[in-house]
Order: structure tokens, then sequence, then C-alpha cells
């Protein structure tokens, strides 16, 4: 019993010896990654690349720094490298088979990021949700709605739908439509218009603001005010325009139609049916 404890010595402590050198190449090799991804990101923050490749391409080089870590622990347990490999390598079809969506989801993020139709801090419109660009993961795109809420949205759903970027371009034209009655002034209401949009602040004097007459409807002349803003400005315009313009309308004498229904109720006397019958 002496013998077998004291020939299971060398093969404990060797495997001991083993285990705590994986650990240290693990725990070591894990810090280093980390601060290899920390030294890309800081090298592409120089290099005034888009925020969003930067966290794609960081997010890509520490799993791959961390897969190389696990690997070496692994070797040094002993474990033949290269055949597990080829196993994973084998194995690799039915798990791509298995995980096409996320595959695909992958392949889309690597599409978003190289063609970039959007970057963070955008205000888009993707695969049915609108929101601000948060940050472009591997597999996820994360947008932060008006009110606060955080979506999460696969890549792969992104890449298939349209995309609207109403942040792309500096500047956005504001389209907005005021029905006056057809017996008001169309000189004066045209006037009132111009007037509102000219004091405005935000309103862009290039490109012009357009005014015009854009439809005769069954109750309303309707007028098209299409100025242009800094796209950071269009809901603040937005909003002004559509309170200043029934105010000044209104104090100028203007009627603005609203739909109507007259109720016509005719009274009859029960009894004088009744004689009737």
């Amino acid at each position: 019993m002496e013998f077998v404890t004291e020939s299971f010595v060398p093969v404990i402590v060797g495997w001991a010896v083993k285990i705590l050198l994986a650990l240290v190449v693990y725990i070591v090799g894990k810090w280093v990654a980390k601060k290899i991804t920390s030294l890309v990101r800081n090298l592409m923050i120089r290099a005034e690349v888009d925020e969003t490749l930067i966290n794609f391409l960081a997010n890509i080089v520490y799993a791959i720094l961390l897969v190389a870590v696990i690997l070496a622990a692994l070797d040094i347990l002993g474990v033949p490298v290269t055949s597990l490999l080829a196993v994973l390598g084998a194995a690799g079809l039915a798990v791509g088979l298995a995980l096409k969506d996320s595959l695909g989801n992958f392949a889309a993020g690597v599409m978003l990021v190289l063609f970039r139709p959007f970057k963070k801090g955008d205000f888009v419109e993707a695969a049915g949700v609108s929101g601000t660009v948060t940050e472009v993961r591997i597999f996820s795109t994360i947008l932060t709605t008006p009110d606060n809420k955080q979506i999460m949205i696969p890549n792969g759903q992104v890449g298939a739908a349209t995309i609207t970027n109403y942040s792309a371009n500096d500047q956005r034209r504001v389209d907005l439509v005021f029905g006056v009655g057809y017996d008001d002034d169309l000189k004066v209401v045209r006037g009132v218009l111009e007037k509102i949009c000219e004091r405005h602040p935000m309103i862009l004097d290039d490109p012009a603001c357009k005014i015009f007459v854009s439809n005769l409807g069954d109750s309303s002349v309707d007028f098209s005010v299409r100025p242009w803003v800094m796209s950071e400005n269009y809901w603040t315009v937005y909003s002004d325009l559509l309170e200043q313009g029934k105010i000044e309308l209104e104090a100028a004498g203007c009627n603005i139609p609203y739909p109507q229904r007259d109720l016509h109720l005719h009274h009859q006397n029960p009894i004088s049916e009744l004689l009737k019958g």
C-alpha cells in the first residue's frame, strides 16, 4: 500500500504542476489579450477610425486571442491540440448548420461594418425599429429609442431590411401641410406662413423655403410648407411651425377646417302616428 502511494506521488505532483501552469498561462494570457485589444483600440482611435468599426474589430481581436490562450493552456495539460483542431474542423459543418442564424448575423455584422450604412450616434430606422445607434456587436445591433429603451436587433435582420438613416446628411426638409377655408384670402394665408418661416432662427436661408398650394380638398385649401433645417433641429422646427401656424392663421382671421357632422332630429308625436294607423 505504501509502495502504491509512493508511486502515485510523482504523477499527482506532475498533474498539479501542469494544472498550475495551465492556470497561470490562462490568467496571464487573458490579461495580455485584454492589453493587446486595448492597444489595438487606442491605435484605431488615433487613426480616427469610426467608433462602430473600432468596437467591432476590438471584439473580434479579443475573441481570437482568447481562443489562442485556451489552446495554449490545453496544450500544457497534454491535450493533443492538433487532433482537437481536426475534430473541431470535422464538426464545423454540423455546428455551422446548427448555428446558421448566428453565422448569418456575424456575416451581416461584417458587411454593416465594412459598408457603414450608419455610425454610432445616427438616428436610423432598421428592421421596423427606429432609434439612435449605440453599438454594432458581432451578432446584433443596439439601438436606443427616443423614450430611452434599448433594442437589440440581429444583424441579419438589419442587413436584409431597408435602412433609413435620418442623420446621414447635415440638412433635412420639414414637410408640413396647413389647411384653410375656401372663403379665406390665399394671399393673407401665404403671407402669414412666410412670416412664420422667415422669423424662425433655425430655418435655413439656403435652400429657400417653399410655400405653395398643394391640394384643393373637400373642405379645405391645403398649403404645403417646406423649409430646410439642420438635421438636429428637425423636430424643434416641426413642432414650432405647427403651433405658430395655428396661432398666427387664426389671429389673421383664417379658418382652419376640421371634420364636422350635422345631425338632424325629426320629432314625431306618437299619438298622431297611432291615429293615422
